[in-house]
């Protein structure tokens, strides 16, 4: 059992708060950086700075460091929040239903990675360990209640903390992400050799009509990563968020801060026609995971999607010895391309005993019911099967 009779937990109302030595020490577990980018203090700074993620846009910042005689030992990213957009795990029945019944549902607490729907520990603690974890979520919970928050959400968690939660008698609900796993292939043909023929010669024809048009992919990374990439990729992404959800969560200057803080762990992939970019896709490259993000084209070509954000990841992937690629959420279009399902999990403390207990029954049927399609999916992967 650890002692936490002498622990100090602190609040803080910003990243810059925090020094970078001290949030990378926690997130890491170790003196490296954390093997998911997200979670290194250049990345939440960068939204910070930019003005992304700050008050002003719903996200204020309300970190818990937990330190042991001056030491830290643990971290939970937190914000207060007076919307549920930029999260990816869609809470807006539970809002709506509390403000129907006379309640509020604003302001709440999120422990998140901003705009990013990957999984990774949110609970962080020195050595995963359990009861500072714990500490954590107390903690939150008494956050919660001084600042009138109805609830906390700590989304994209690890299955270690789904058990941590479930101590604690929060709230877990479950959804699904399609991933890519690398079984030491040496090239993406052999990778292909593992599905059946049809998908096969579907994903063959896929990449030569998504080029066909002559043009040529570049990546882009570290050093060689320049501002007019930045420009060319930041057209691509005005361009589709604002047909997508009218209001894309990311401005300029954060790409420029990430490149300049962070840019070896930045992947630009790039379709250029010519010496023209017309289309990119975002990732972050962690110890063993590429991280897919955000796309961009302003050319409509056939599969050129497909190309740069998931056939393309691969190739990296393989090419740099990485363990599997994330391709962000949603989209069951990537079981064809070889992205398998996987299970997604949160966790959520919520005050209202009413509310509370409509979620519960909810979450219970959803997540039997994500289990059964998670299982329907797989059966349905493109793979050969064996004996």
């Amino acid at each position: 059992m650890t002692d936490t009779t002498d622990l100090t937990i602190s609040v803080h109302p910003s990243t810059a708060s925090i020094p970078a030595d001290t949030w990378n020490s926690v997130a890491s577990g170790s003196a490296e950086r954390p093997a998911n980018p997200f979670l290194e203090h250049a990345f939440f700074l960068a939204l910070e700075d930019a003005g992304c993620a700050t008050a002003r846009t719903g996200w204020q910042a309300q970190h818990l460091l937990v330190e042991r005689a001056g030491e830290p030992v643990g971290l939970m990213p937190l914000f207060l929040k007076s919307h549920s957009m930029g999260e990816y795990v869609f809470d807006h029945a539970w809002a709506d239903a509390i403000e129907r019944a006379g309640g509020k549902y604003y302001p709440k607490l999120q422990c998140a990675l901003p705009f990013t729907p990957a999984t990774s520990p949110k609970i962080l603690a020195r050595n995963d360990d359990i009861e500072t974890r714990m500490v954590l979520l107390r903690a939150a919970e008494t956050l919660a209640d001084r600042l009138d928050a109805s609830s906390i959400h700590a989304t994209f968690v690890t299955e270690d903390e789904e058990a941590v939660a479930r101590e604690a008698d929060w709230l877990i609900r479950h959804d699904t992400q399609f991933h890519w796993s690398n079984d030491g292939f040496s090239s993406f043909d052999s990778f292909l050799e593992t599905m059946q023929s049809r998908k096969r010669k579907a994903i063959r024809r896929e990449r030569r009509d998504a080029l066909a048009e002559g043009l040529e992919v570049d990546w882009v990374t570290g050093s060689d990563l320049t501002e007019a990439h930045w420009d060319a990729f930041f057209e691509f992404y005005m361009d589709t968020g604002s047909r997508k959800w009218g209001r894309p969560y990311l401005n300029r200057e954060f790409f420029s801060r990430i490149s300049e803080t962070m840019g070896d762990r930045v992947l630009l992939i790039l379709a250029r026609d010519g010496t023209d970019y017309i289309a990119g896709a975002l990732n972050f490259i962690g110890t063993d995971t590429l991280y897919g993000r955000n796309w961009g084209t302003l050319r409509d070509v056939p599969f050129l999607h497909f190309e740069i954000c998931y056939y393309q990841a691969i190739d990296f992937a393989i090419a740099h010895g990485l363990k599997s690629v994330e391709a962000g959420a949603q989209g069951e279009h990537k079981l064809a391309r070889g992205y398998a399902p996987h299970t997604t999990r949160s966790m959520h403390h919520i005050v209202h005993p009413g509310l509370r207990g409509a979620v519960a029954d909810y979450l219970e049927q959803e997540r039997r019911a994500i289990a059964e399609q998670n299982r329907i999916l797989a059966d349905h992967a493109p793979f050969k099967k064996n004996g």
